[in-house]
């Protein structure tokens, strides 16, 4: 039978499929999905990925058709029926539900198009269903007319996908500042643990081992911060900018009333951009935020080489921290455990990286009034968010909660280094400090040794400048035998 929509359906019993028409022409559509004829054809034309949207996208995109229809209904653009079956069936989207109805890849042209189509058809098929009709008879409700109403993909991507971005957001600074709290836990934990601290790998003057952790928590302090205010940007939306930021075919009551809804919704805190041609052309803010998850990663790069460095051997390496074992490290090596852990925040901290170049490549591509790049732009930020929260909770439950220090090794790795030297000059003078230093490495005698048989110090005097406070603390706590020696030398 012949719909006014354009549609129609089989008249069989048997008919398996419901033939929808737009300008292209017409398709077959399996009778039972919730998705439309442009759905199929983004499906049909974008093989890429072979993935599918990511959720918070979809839960973004549902939240936004929803504020639409609450004021295009209460302004009387849509019928109340037909606006509160579009509530009903948005909200069963953001609950989750017919997320296997969004058939369309994450990369594809069209800036999008293919995304807002495959949510507008889903939605109006399910209110079509809730109204009593079949799904395709657009004449009850209209992807186009009713869903889509007051709105573009440019206006509506971007909108959903910076609520999605902020709901992923949430996760993943959870996540990291758990990991700086551990950090910092192993820190207090380790603050007595001496050990070489090491320049150009190597050795240098003595550090604690909670000195190097601190350094790592407040790294990953600083990336949380600096996420968090990369991320208020987010909450400027172009909603109700439409095609090009100009408001063509949304009144100024629509914008107000939709990010009001909007952000009672999505309980964050939306405000409408003050330039919307600005803000529907440029995708600056999320190259931005995704600059920030970049230098994060490179952060976690950092600390994950440096726990394998310090885990290295761990006979025959440095040895100074012991890492979980968490699996068998060989198929060939009896025994053999390897820093899994780190390994595997390398190699997410590498695809961030990567990410972030795709991201600034989409963001500076983008011509005249509208960036037709964000698909790819937003499939690599969304996956940068995710895989750096899953990594930072790897990280901390599988590897930083159950490190510990070999604190015997890092001890005698300072008593037996010629490192410690330094810690003379300001009482023995840069000059007389190289010289035991020599000697030390010459004769394979501490500098402990030298100092006691050329009558320089005392024991309890040496004690004291090579105790793990006074070498891992500033100069000040040494004022007063620096004062002593200067004293004993105008004596002379």
């Amino acid at each position: 039978m012949e719909m006014d929509s354009g549609n129609k359906c089989c008249e069989k019993k048997e008919c398996k499929a419901r033939i929808e028409k737009d300008l292209i022409g017409e398709k077959e559509i399996p009778w039972n999905v919730y998705y439309g004829i442009q759905s199929l054809r983004g499906f049909e034309n974008f093989r890429i990925t072979g993935l599918r949207l990511h959720p918070a996208l979809i839960k973004g995109m549902a939240m936004v058709k929803k504020a639409a229809a609450l004021a295009n209904t209460e302004l009387g653009y849509i019928p109340k029926e037909v606006g509160a079956a579009v509530v009903a069936a948005s909200d069963e989207l953001i609950d989750g539900k017919l997320h296997d109805q969004m058939i369309v890849d994450p990369i594809q042209g069209g800036a999008g198009t293919s995304i807002n189509m495959n949510i507008n058809e889903v939605i109006a098929n399910r209110a079509i269903e809730m109204l009593g009709g079949k799904k395709g008879d657009y004449t009850i409700v209209s992807p186009l007319n009713h869903v889509n109403r007051s709105q573009s993909t440019n206006d509506a991507v971007p909108t959903a996908a910076r609520i999605g971005i902020l709901m992923e957001l949430d996760n993943t600074t959870e996540a990291l500042a758990k990991l700086a709290a551990a950090l910092e836990d192993k820190a207090e934990e380790f603050k007595d643990v001496i050990k070489m601290g090491r320049t150009h790998l190597q050795d240098a003057v003595p550090i604690t081992l909670g000195q190097e952790f601190g350094a790592w928590a407040g790294a990953i302090r600083r990336d949380v911060k600096r996420i968090q205010e990369a991320a208020e940007a987010l909450t400027v939306i172009n909603l109700g900018g439409t095609a090009v930021g100009t408001t063509l075919n949304a009144d100024m009551e629509y914008i107000r009333i939709s990010c009001h809804e909007l952000c009672k919704i999505s309980g964050y805190p939306l405000t409408t951009a003050e330039n919307l041609v600005d803000a529907t052309q440029n995708a600056d803010v999320l190259a931005e935020l995704s600059s920030c998850l970049k230098v994060c990663a490179i952060n976690l790069c950092k600390i994950a080489n440096d726990m394998r460095l310090l885990a290295s051997g761990p006979m025959a390496g440095i040895g100074e921290i012991i890492l979980p074992a968490v699996q068998p490290g060989s198929s060939i090596m009896p025994a053999k455990v390897n820093p899994v852990i780190p390994e595997v925040v390398n190699q997410v901290a590498f695809q961030i990286i990567g990410n972030d170049l795709t991201v600034t490549m989409a963001a500076q591509a983008g011509q005249l009034e509208l960036n037709v790049f964000m698909p790819v732009l937003l499939f690599n930020l969304l996956q940068s968010i995710d895989i750096l929260g899953n990594v930072a909770n790897t990280f901390r439950e599988k590897c930083v909660t159950g490190i510990k220090a070999n604190t015997e090794k890092c001890r005698k790795a300072v008593e037996k280094n010629v490192g410690i030297v330094t810690a003379l000059v300001p009482y023995l003078t840069y000059q007389v400090s190289s010289d035991i230093a020599k000697e030390a490495r010459a004769t394979g005698k501490t500098v402990r040794e030298i100092v006691l048989e050329r009558g320089l110090m005392t024991e309890d005097e040496l004690n004291h400048i090579f105790s793990p406070s006074e070498l891992t603390r500033p100069l000040q706590s040494r004022r007063e035998m620096i004062h002593q020696g200067n004293s004993n030398e105008s004596d002379d």
